[in-house]
């Protein structure tokens, strides 16, 4: 189940409202029971079997996390936070990476079975979350959690459950029994929620037709006008699919009282590839600073051991990812940049003209969505290629004319989406503080949030099914 479909928002979400507004706030331990048993129904409809998978990693974290309590030696600490990153780990790295794996070794001539596992949904989100809660407990960050069934809330919740943004414990632990669900936190979820969903139906799934076109052809045979048409495509379709969920995420959450941590920034106005990745996906990239990079020894060691940690750090992420060598060059991609910022070109790209800072980031960034678009290796250097006009082009030219013309709408939106247009709107409408301005921030996005939904519920009966792009991380 997915939030831009039918039976999400017109069967699950309604009856789940239902049942848990109907029940008195007083009822605290009853509402959560009621998210939680909706939480994995929803898990469960995209595979019952994996639920047992779930349930493993929740009884690893609650049993783990019990044995980081204050009152036990540090030997039995460690113990505790060390098996919940083992068995974690061990069962993320089966599920997501014994397929690859076992495929390289099996073309290095080893003989061994190449295996093919699915990968369950979420795995990759629920697994940090648990992770980040075992190690807060453990450093003290955060009391140990002592009933099952609010840890169990806490990593199945249905809003995030399944790409992002990775919550952590601390950010909700005091919501989970004494959050105060509110009208106009309602109000405000409902209304991010009908953004995030316009953003995915009406936008993102446009973006992704073009780019799916390019991508269908061959590289060598990529024109170089339909290779950027593709590949400019693309990056707004990533941005505004993954986006989109996190606003649904978000919005979902506020509905039911809790209050997540923005996942995006507006990361395409970024004038370095630092700034971009304090933009973009930032519940991942914290997550792995905080429990990868500064456990390392983060920035306050020897210039080698930043390299290292740096490295360390990018290598996961790019892996984190997928199981693909293109994810793996990705990460590397980035890796070579920023360590290009810190330590050798970093000062003489502050001094340039802020349009010349942005261009170098926009194309850095777009050359790494190539890699992490392509199927593998080979296909993304010739598509590289082709964007230099070094394809063959045999198909015609023209298709990249078809492309602009026939969705020149979506194009235009989809670049003003990706663009922090509506915060320079409401600041100005602020700025004015009048009677008619202030109407406008009061009922303007609660409208647009209503013509979207009704607009996007049109797409969505007569469209397809396409899934968000993070339900295969």
């Amino acid at each position: 189940m997915v939030f831009s479909s039918i039976s999400f928002l017109v069967y699950f979400l309604p009856v789940v409202l239902a049942l848990y507004y109907l029940i008195p706030v007083r009822f605290r331990p009853a509402r959560n029971t009621v998210l939680l048993v909706a939480s994995l129904v929803f898990y469960a409809c995209g595979g019952v079997r994996y639920l047992a998978l779930m349930a493993a990693i929740i009884a690893t974290d609650y049993i783990c996390g019990l044995q980081c309590q204050e009152q036990y030696s540090a030997e039995r600490r460690r113990g505790g936070v060390i098996a919940s990153v083992v068995i974690s780990l061990a069962l993320l790295g089966w599920f997501k990476y014994a397929g690859f794996f076992t495929a390289n070794l099996a073309a290095l001539g080893i003989p061994v079975r190449v295996l093919s596992i699915a990968l369950p949904v979420g795995l990759s989100f629920y697994t940090f979350q648990g992770l980040s809660y075992v190690i807060d407990a453990y450093r003290g960050k955060v009391p140990v959690q002592k009933n099952p069934a609010s840890l169990a809330l806490y990593i199945s919740l249905f809003p995030q459950l399944v790409a992002g943004p990775i919550v952590r414990y601390s950010d909700i632990v005091n919501e989970i029994d004494h959050r105060k669900e509110t009208v106009e936190d309602w109000s405000a979820g409902f209304t991010r929620f009908c953004f995030g969903l316009g953003k995915k139906m009406l936008l993102a799934n446009t973006m992704g037709n073009i780019a799916d076109a390019a991508f269908a052809v061959p590289a060598e045979s990529l024109p170089a006008s339909m290779a950027w048409v593709g590949i400019l495509a693309y990056i707004m379709q990533i941005y505004l699919d993954f986006s989109a969920y996190s606003d649904m995420a978000i919005g979902l959450g506020r509905m039911f009282g809790f209050h997540f941590l923005e996942n995006f920034n507006y990361p395409y106005i970024s004038r370095s590839v630092t700034e971009f990745w304090r933009r973009w996906h930032i519940s991942l990239s914290s997550w792995f600073r905080d429990y990868v990079y500064f456990p390392l020894g983060g920035s306050y060691c020897s210039r080698l051991k930043i390299i290292r940690n740096l490295t360390v750090v990018w290598l996961l992420t790019g892996f984190w990812h997928g199981a693909n060598w293109t994810f793996i060059f990705w990460g590397v991609w980035y890796l070579a940049f920023l360590l290009g910022e810190k330590y050798l070109w970093g000062r003489r790209l502050e001094v340039l003209p802020g349009a010349l800072q942005w261009l170098y980031t926009i194309l850095i960034v777009i050359g790494g969505w190539v890699f992490f678009r392509s199927p593998d290796l080979h296909y993304a250097c010739r598509y590289l290629l082709s964007m230099i006009g070094m394809g063959g082009g045999l198909q015609p030219a023209h298709s990249a004319v078809y492309y602009l013309l026939e969705y020149w709408p979506e194009l235009i939106c989809s670049l003003f989406a990706c663009l922090p247009l509506k915060n320079r709107i409401q600041e100005h409408l602020e700025k004015k503080d009048t009677a008619f301005s202030r109407a406008v921030l009061a009922w303007g996005p609660k409208i647009l949030a209503l013509l979207l939904l009704v607009l996007s519920y049109c797409k969505l009966v007569t469209g397809s099914f396409n899934p968000f792009i993070y339900y295969q991380f």
